[in-house]
């Protein structure tokens, strides 16, 4: 059977705003089946939205659907954060309120099978980082990585894998704000785990404050053959702290780099307070990013025309997770020493075949 924890209720800041509405919800355990649960939304008084995160990579979005019962199946045993946020009348984060309720599934259901199609995954789920996945890249690169950022990386020092997600932590080690002035992590899969074509997902909360420059993104393995842009660079997830909210998605090559890399931006107003899904759906003709759902599209790369400098997109890439600090666009506005420690989330890493 299921456990039902309530773990956090928390509130906004503008609290004046908020009277009139209250946020609540239950949790019951389906008789029959006990890896559904039953969730009841039993908010009350003058709010506008309501979105569910259930705890499984799966939420609901902002929505005026503020149907009172709901059935989530939970095929895998485990701990499931289950959040609920509603809306208030001024429509914003600051009007909001959110409970957070966790459930333990006991067992898996015996008659469940796996999404077809699941190729590799890190589910973060061990004590310890991975190294049949992952390898630490250290120190502060060449011209700061590439892009003049201040960071070191060590190896390891600054990951730990906490409650099933795996937490990247950038820390200031002195006031100077010079090479070296902070600690992070970068960690690769390259010549461990390496992808042509699929459907990525990563299910990330994102760090806060000017200065912070998290990414989720892959490198073609050729890398050290043919050099960068050639080999080609998906940018699932960038972010810069600066610009709170705005995520980015990005393909750099040897047609389109840096500033004039292809790309695009959208609003996602809980980036720093909540889990999302950061996705890219690869074909042979196209890269479409999205958030949360491949219906929610960030930007789609397909150029008509393929070539060798367009499309470096045929062969294998691997996966890069760091989190920078300033650098030519993270510190394009400063750096605010006094927000660290500052930490990037990560939950999964998964790739799907295509349908």
């Amino acid at each position: 059977m299921a456990i039902v924890i309530p773990t956090l209720m928390s509130c906004s800041k503008d609290e004046d705003s908020q009277e009139g509405y209250t946020v609540d919800f239950s949790i019951e355990v389906d008789s029959e089946n006990p890896n559904n649960i039953i969730l009841t939304n039993l908010s009350s008084g003058d709010y506008l939205y309501v979105e569910w995160d259930y705890g499984n990579g799966q939420s609901t979005g902002k929505s005026i659907n503020k149907e009172q019962e709901q059935t989530v199946y939970y095929p895998l045993k485990g701990n499931y954060e289950i959040t609920l946020t509603i809306w208030g009348p001024l429509n914003s984060i600051a009007d909001t309120k959110t409970m957070t309720k966790t459930v333990t599934i006991d067992a898996d259901d015996p008659d469940y099978t796996a999404p077809g199609g699941l190729i590799w995954s890190d589910e973060f789920n061990s004590s310890s980082v991975n190294k049949s996945n992952w390898t630490f890249e250290i120190g502060t690169g060449d011209w700061g990585w590439g892009n003049d950022e201040l960071q070191y990386y060590t190896d390891g020092d600054n990951v730990e894998i906490t409650d099933g997600k795996l937490v990247i932590t950038a820390r200031k080690e002195n006031d100077n704000k010079e090479r070296g002035s902070y600690t992070s992590t970068r960690m690769v899969t390259m010549n461990k785990q390496e992808f042509t074509y699929g459907r990525i997902e990563i299910r990330a909360k994102l760090p806060s404050g000017t200065g912070v420059w998290p990414a989720i993104w892959m490198l073609g393995s050729n890398l050290g053959q043919v050099g960068w842009p050639a080999c080609g660079e998906i940018d699932i997830m960038e972010y810069v702290g600066y610009q709170p909210d705005i995520v980015h998605s990005t393909v750099h090559t040897t047609a389109g780099s840096g500033g004039n890399g292809s790309g695009g931006s959208i609003s996602l107003p809980t980036a720093e307070e909540a889990f999302h899904i950061y996705g890219v759906l690869w074909t042979e003709e196209s890269l479409t990013f999205y958030v949360d759902s491949p219906d929610n599209i960030v930007h789609v790369y397909a150029p008509a025309s393929k070539n060798d400098t367009n499309w470096p997109f045929n062969k294998p890439h691997f996966f890069i997770l760091n989190l920078a600090v300033g650098g030519t666009w993270g510190g394009a506005q400063g750096i605010d020493n006094s927000i660290f420690p500052q930490s990037m989330e990560v939950d999964y890493v998964r790739v799907y075949e295509l349908n």
